[in-house]
This record gives structure tokens, C-alpha cells and sequence, in this order.
């Protein structure tokens, strides 16, 4: 099992974010990524139809042999992997804003947090935030619109940079420090945030610690593949490709899927 694949899905192509930071970390490792593009955006599904779609993604991985699953969607995680992880017998990762780190460092005793319906709406993330922020100010805002863009190839458009200075707007006005991404589409907006920000205000993402939380696990079940070979990234849409190939920066080949 050690040389079986890591798989990761999410809703699109966002979740490559956290195949970067996993593949930087573990260059050994294989992968298979699956971006569900044609249901993107999970955020205003229901909690049902969001489970139903994680174990799709889930069965296909495993019919792929993978070892270990990250769910690479915010969302997915906080309304689907309890059941996931209750009913296969296979480690997953999930994807928590990172609001602690924000939260414990914070000068200003304000956070902001850009994240999809889905994510803000779960009970994980309520109690999250009420463990590590119950003392601070924390201004939420959907990303309605982003994912949709993202995954039509308008990442740097004027829509996407007009939609965030209209959802910065009330964060800034609350003298924000830090600003945690509840989404994997959204380390992709980076570049624009820093330009829209105040240059003090810290732009915090999960993708580092979901990779250091793959290496943990994968040690613990003796999983890791310490074979030094050139590892094999497969990545599977059923959207468009050219989409996820400019974010990948044309490193890989993506096939499409009908999924």
C-alpha cells in the first residue's frame, strides 16, 4: 500500500492549492486528484447532497486503490467527512479554515473570513470559532460568486476584483489584522487580496498544515512510500481542463472525466 496513490477531490479545481502543498512535502508520494467542476460550488448545497457528492468522489478514489483521502474542500469537510470517515476504512484529511492561528495572533482583536455558505453556515466551524475566537471580533463574509468564477477561467478579471473590494469593504472598515480563507479556491486570490489590503493585514490559508497532517497520518499507518522514484500526479475534471492546467501552470497533464 505504500506506493498507492494519495487521492484528493473538491469541488473543482480549487483543492489544487492543497495538492501543491502536498506534493512540495512529499515528492514521493503518488497522487490522483478528481476536481467535480460541473457540481461546483458545494457551499449552497445542502448537507445531503453534499455527502451524497463526497461519496462519489470517495468510491472513485478508492476504486483507484488509494491509501488515504483528502477532502479538499472546506465545505465537504465540515457537512461530510464524520460520515465518510464512519463508514470507510481509510484515513482522511480534512480542511478547516484556520481560524486559531488568526484568532491567537491577532493585535487588532479582529479577524476577517472570506468562506463559502456551506463552510460558515456547519456546525464545525461554529464551534471552532467559538473555541479559538469567542473574544474577538469576527467579520464572516460569503464568497458568493468567487468559486463560479474561478472555475470559468476569470480568475483575474475585473468581476473578481470588483466582487472582492465589495466583500473587503466591511472588514477593512473593522480593522482587520488577519484574513483567513475558508476555501480551497481562494489561496488563488492571494496576489489580489494583497493588492486590495492594508499592507498589515495577513492573508492566512490551511493548505501547509492539511500537507504536514498527510505526512503525520501517513507515518502513523506506515504508509508513507520511501521509495526515491519519480511520483505520478494524475488529475481528472469533468469541467473544462484548460482551467485547471493554468493553475497547475501547465506542469501536468489533466484528463477529463465523466464523473
Amino acid at each position: 500500500m505504500c506506493k498507492a496513490s494519495i487521492g484528493i477531490f473538491d469541488s473543482g479545481v480549487g483543492g489544487t492549492s492543497i495538492f501543491n502543498e502536498v506534493h512540495a512535502l512529499l515528492p514521493n508520494e503518488n497522487t490522483i486528484y478528481l476536481a467535480d467542476s460541473v457540481n461546483a460550488p458545494y457551499g449552497p448545497k445542502g448537507k445531503d447532497a453534499i455527502t451524497s457528492l463526497s461519496i462519489k468522489n470517495t468510491e472513485l478514489l478508492l476504486n483507484n486503490n488509494c491509501k488515504l483521502i483528502v477532502v479538499a474542500c472546506n465545505t465537504a469537510t465540515t457537512n461530510a467527512i464524520s460520515y465518510l470517515r464512519a463508514h470507510y476504512d481509510i484515513p482522511f484529511i480534512g480542511i478547516e479554515p484556520a481560524i486559531k492561528p488568526a484568532a491567537l495572533n491577532t493585535k487588532t482583536q479582529a479577524i476577517g473570513i472570506l468562506a463559502t455558505k456551506g463552510t460558515l453556515s456547519s456546525q464545525l466551524f461554529s464551534k471552532t470559532a467559538m473555541l479559538f475566537a469567542g473574544n474577538i471580533k469576527i467579520v464572516e463574509q460569503v464568497g458568493e460568486g468567487i468559486v463560479e468564477l474561478i472555475e470559468s477561467g476569470e480568475l483575474f478579471s475585473n468581476e473578481m476584483k470588483a466582487l472582492l473590494k465589495h466583500y473587503l469593504k466591511p472588514m477593512i472598515k473593522a480593522n482587520i489584522d488577519y484574513l483567513v480563507l475558508g476555501c480551497t479556491h481562494y489561496p488563488y486570490l492571494i496576489p489580489i487580496l494583497l493588492e486590495l489590503l492594508p499592507k498589515h493585514v495577513k492573508v492566512i490559508d490551511s493548505g501547509a498544515a492539511v500537507a504536514r497532517q498527510t505526512e503525520i497520518v501517513l507515518s502513523k499507518y506506515n504508509l508513507l512510500n520511501t521509495e526515491i522514484t519519480k511520483s505520478k500526479a494524475q488529475f481528472f475534471t469533468n469541467g473544462r481542463k484548460e482551467v485547471m492546467l493554468s493553475l497547475l501552470g501547465n506542469r501536468f497533464d489533466v484528463e477529463y472525466l465523466n464523473f
